[in-house]
């Protein structure tokens, strides 16, 4: 029988396999051994079909796969033939990853035995509620006023539907309140790995180009969530910044693929799997 210790955590994120690029550089993702879980922090896809093709082709070759939706999952796109909306779209992607074998927010937290284990892989859907706001506005409404200003409004605003919530900020609040709840219930003396497709911090965001653009990456409900969840590391995407920073002395990793035209930019192959631990550190 393999030894789980022999296998490594990985992670990637923001797979984007609309473009045809992306796509082939997912089917040539394979693992060091069978021992390895890979982690994918969400934005495999806008449609159903692809989110399905990527995980079952991943599923079938790693241990386990470990999935947080993205903000692209959630677009109810006008060529997806599945055009449920909000946190029905949601379900219907969890139900699809629970039929493949793949770990969601909505269940246990598997818990990694190899190396820097033990520790509670834990999944997060957390969204964001405009609170990383550019500096001198105080409101949700000044700083999209803002943003719109400098001609910065993401896709979501048109194709990412909070239904049956008001808004993508009350769903935001409910699933803090829920996953907060989760997290709360795992045993104390358990280190995590924290999860979520976009960073728990305000941090990350201070390097975008576009400071107006941090609106719709992330809540500041969850500023201290690697302290008190007793994260050995913090595994995010979104930006298309991959690097790694310490909180605390905790690593936060982005682990983004990204878009062609910024991954032909960076020096090295595309697509390389991120290990997770034991932890990075910057250099």
């Amino acid at each position: 029988m393999s030894d789980p210790r022999t296998g490594k955590l990985l992670a990637i994120s923001d797979l984007h396999i609309r473009y045809d690029e992306n796509r082939a550089i997912v089917d040539a993702l394979r693992p060091g051994s069978d021992q390895d879980w890979l982690i994918v922090a969400g934005d495999i896809g806008e449609r159903v079909s692809d989110v399905e093709w990527a995980l079952r082709t991943l599923r079938d070759r790693f241990a386990k796969v470990v999935w947080a939706p993205g903000n692209h999952e959630l677009w109810t796109a006008p060529d997806d033939p599945v055009q449920l909306r909000g946190e029905q779209r949601y379900l219907h992607l969890v139900d699809l990853c629970r039929g493949l074998g793949v770990v969601t927010p909505e269940d246990p937290c598997p818990i990694w035995e190899g190396e820097g284990g033990p520790v509670a892989v834990a999944p997060l859907f957390l969204l964001y509620d405009y609170t990383f706001r550019p500096a001198g506005t105080y409101s949700k409404a000044a700083a999209l006023e803002l943003a719109e200003r400098a001609g910065v409004v993401c896709s979501d605003e048109f194709l990412l539907h909070p239904d049956p919530y008001p808004s993508r900020e009350a769903w935001c609040r409910a699933r803090v309140r829920t996953t907060e709840a989760r997290l709360a219930k795992l045993p104390a003396d358990l280190p995590t790995v924290l999860v979520n497709h976009f960073p728990l911090v305000r941090e990350p965001t201070r390097v975008l180009w576009r400071q107006e653009f941090a609106l719709w990456c992330g809540t500041t409900a969850t500023h201290d969530w690697h302290r008190r969840f007793r994260a050995k590391a913090v595994v995010y995407g979104h930006l298309h910044i991959p690097r790694v920073i310490m909180c605390d002395g905790i690593p936060h990793q982005e682990v983004s693929l990204g878009y062609p035209r910024e991954w032909r930019r960076r020096p090295g192959e595309p697509g390389r799997l991120v290990p997770v631990l034991p932890a990075a550190v910057p250099v």
